[in-house]
């Protein structure tokens, strides 16, 4: 995943709900629990961890049963620790006081709530990148130094890998062709780490590392679904029996779910994108734009997908008065750069959903160059009235500024294909006027055609066109 080009924005949920959210996580309420529990007689070692004895205590204290009761408690500890919740009073004592931050869980505001809960994030994430303590304590030497070599375990690489799996989680999550809110299954994701994307059939090795993974992915997610990042429906247990058991049950061998699903959660999209953006990604969330001026929302909604960019021009229109913000769009929609073509697009799909009120914003341009002809489609499609017909100079600058925009939104793709034959259909003498019109992306719309219409000879058209329209520009 890259850190150059901006991800799908994705739709938070409101902060007071998230935080509502992090209280509830099992983790992070257990932190807190054990932090109003800690008292003078409370003691820890030198890393800081509850010492043996008081275990059983914490873990009664917050209901916790088992034979994990005591690793759960002690997880909970170390995160009401490292979030400051807790802090160590006196180091050789082994003494701790209530943290600072312990007040704001229950008087702060959503967003502090919410740092706290991202330093129990990251807390979990390192957890879930070091190896089962039992391999630990086998790859210790005579003098008790740890041999990580002997474990096979290289911590950054782990923390690497676990980094991108949930990246392309993130990624499956925001993109509108994704899943959605849906649940992703293991297997997928192992594999979108694993597999190259230029090879057909994976190879026997690469399904073991696949395999592999998602071992490791199991044992991770456990650890993650607590604090509120993922939910997760574990690999079956009967898959990682051995192959001479009987099944207790009958199985289904076609059903994926078997094989581990995991989905993020609104809280998890919160967290991850927090994460991506501390890493220097590009990850914007619909209602970034709302406050900012109509060019900033026309350049940042170019290339959002088109639900993605509808969300976040309805938000930047709600806070506006119709006809005051159709003004500010068609201020903002002229220009003879590169990406003005496509702003115009934005622009006039932004208008659609404003009403009858922004109307005298539309025909105050209709003599406008760039922008009398959307305004015309705007007022036609709403049966206004007096409506002067464009010029035939208008409506081929149009056609081609219409082209540059899809151009730039969409490369070369099917509907653009579409709209391209069925230009030069509809119109014989469409190259012979269209290489005149004076527009900066003449030239490359007609290349575009040249390259797209599936028509040989009207191909050829297309290009002869583009080279007069070039050599018209001087280039």
């Amino acid at each position: 995943m890259s850190d150059s080009s901006p991800l799908p924005p994705v739709r938070l949920h409101p902060e007071a709900e998230l935080a509502r959210d992090a209280l509830s996580t099992p983790l992070l309420s257990r932190a807190a629990r054990l932090a109003r529990w800690a008292g003078p007689d409370t003691r820890v070692d030198a890393g800081g961890e509850l010492v043996e004895e008081q275990l059983p205590a914490a873990a009664e204290l917050l209901g916790l049963t088992g034979d994990d009761a005591a690793a759960y408690a002690s997880e909970a500890w170390r995160v009401a620790v490292d979030t400051g919740l807790v802090e160590i009073a006196d180091e050789e004592e082994g003494t701790v006081a209530a943290g600072e931050e312990l007040a704001l869980l229950t008087g702060g505001a959503p967003h502090d709530v919410l740092a706290v809960w991202l330093t129990a994030l990251e807390t979990v994430l390192a957890d879930a990148s070091v190896p089962d303590l039992d391999d630990l304590v086998g790859a210790m030497d005579e003098s008790g130094e740890l041999d990580l070599s002997s474990v096979d375990w290289d911590p950054e690489a782990e923390a690497e890998f676990l980094d991108g799996v949930l990246g392309n989680l993130y990624l499956l999550t925001v993109n509108e062709e994704g899943p959605g809110d849906g649940p992703v299954p293991l297997p997928a994701l192992a594999a979108s780490m694993i597999v190259p994307s230029d090879m057909g059939e994976p190879t026997n090795d690469v399904l073991e590392q696949v395999s592999d993974a998602m071992m490791r992915l199991d044992d991770q997610f456990r650890l993650l679904e607590p604090v509120g990042l993922v939910e997760y429906q574990p690999v079956d247990e009967a898959l990682m029996a051995d192959a001479d058991e009987e099944p207790a049950a009958p199985v289904d061998d076609t059903d994926v779910s078997r094989y581990g699903m995991v989905r993020l959660t609104p809280l998890g999209m919160y967290g991850l994108r927090a994460r991506l953006l501390e890493a220097g990604f590009s990850a914007p969330a619909v209602g970034d734009l709302a406050d900012k001026g109509a060019d900033a929302l026309l350049d940042g909604t170019a290339h959002f997908p088109p639900a993605a960019a509808q969300a976040e021009t309805e938000q930047w229109l709600a806070r506006r008065e119709p006809l005051a913000a159709a003004r500010e769009l068609l201020a903002a929609a002229r220009g003879a750069d590169t990406g003005a073509p496509l702003r115009r697009l934005r622009c006039q799909q932004a208008l659609s959903l404003v009403g009858a009120a922004a109307e005298p914003a539309l025909r105050e341009v209709l003599d406008d160059a760039e922008l009398g002809g959307l305004a015309r489609v705007w007022l036609s499609e709403r049966g206004a009235s007096d409506v002067p017909p464009p010029s035939e100079s208008m409506i081929f600058w149009l056609t081609v500024d219409t082209v540059a925009a899809q151009l730039a939104a969409e490369g070369n793709s099917d509907e653009l294909r579409a709209l391209v034959e069925g230009l030069a259909q509809q119109h014989s003498g469409f190259f012979s006027a269209a290489w005149r019109v004076d527009h900066p992306a003449t030239a490359d719309v007609l290349e575009a055609m040249g390259r797209l219409h599936p028509d040989k000879k009207i191909a050829k058209e297309a290009r002869k066109a583009a080279f007069k329209a070039r050599s018209q520009q001087g280039g």
